[in-house]
């Protein structure tokens, strides 16, 4: 069989965003709680599927505070929506090693479709005899399109913060043991 199952390792892979602020400069932040799994097709990476879940309320952009605000209801509303999803629904061959993944990024109960570019990096054996598997990730959308409306206009009549949103992941995945038929 194709296919096989990589669980996303949390401690050897990173998730960070970026968005413009006060239309001269970008803020950075990241995800610290998220994983998911992987079922990769090697015969056919076309076929192959991606499921990520990311836990809203472990947001870090370095300022508490900003934190704190990320988590209400002005932007995230972790209270009701504490997790944002992704779930592929279709994936293209970009060249050797790429891929356009499309799929349902869910983010305060908003499900709209994202199309990310992903980069595979390979396999390898790690020294305790695991096999593990690399993928660089790249996206953008408009916050706007899930609700994540919220914003102020500075005195020179510009926006506060920006409505794209750049991501970016690079993912280290380990591959499941093999089910006993």
């Amino acid at each position: 069989m194709a296919v096989e199952t990589w669980q996303i390792d949390p401690v050897h892979s990173f998730l960070r965003f970026t968005i413009r602020h006060f239309v001269v400069s970008k803020v950075h932040g990241r995800f610290t709680q998220w994983g998911g799994t992987i079922h990769f097709d090697n015969q056919q990476p076309t076929n192959s599927k991606v499921e990520i879940q990311i836990d809203a309320n472990s947001i870090d952009t370095g300022d508490g505070r900003r934190d704190g605000h990320l988590k209400t209801a002005d932007f995230f509303d972790t209270e009701k929506h504490p997790q944002i999803t992704f779930r592929s629904t279709k994936i293209e061959s970009a060249g050797p090693n790429r891929y356009r993944v499309t799929g349902d990024l869910t983010i305060r109960g908003v499900a709209k479709p994202v199309t990310l570019e992903v980069e595979h990096g390979g396999e390898v054996k790690d020294p305790w005899g695991n096999q593990r598997g690399g993928f660089s990730i790249q996206g953008s959308f408009d916050r706007r399109d899930f609700g994540l409306t919220f914003n102020q206009t500075l005195e020179g009549g510009g926006p506060a913060l920006g409505d794209k949103i750049e991501l970016v992941a690079d993912v280290e995945a380990t591959k499941a043991a093999a089910q006993a038929a």
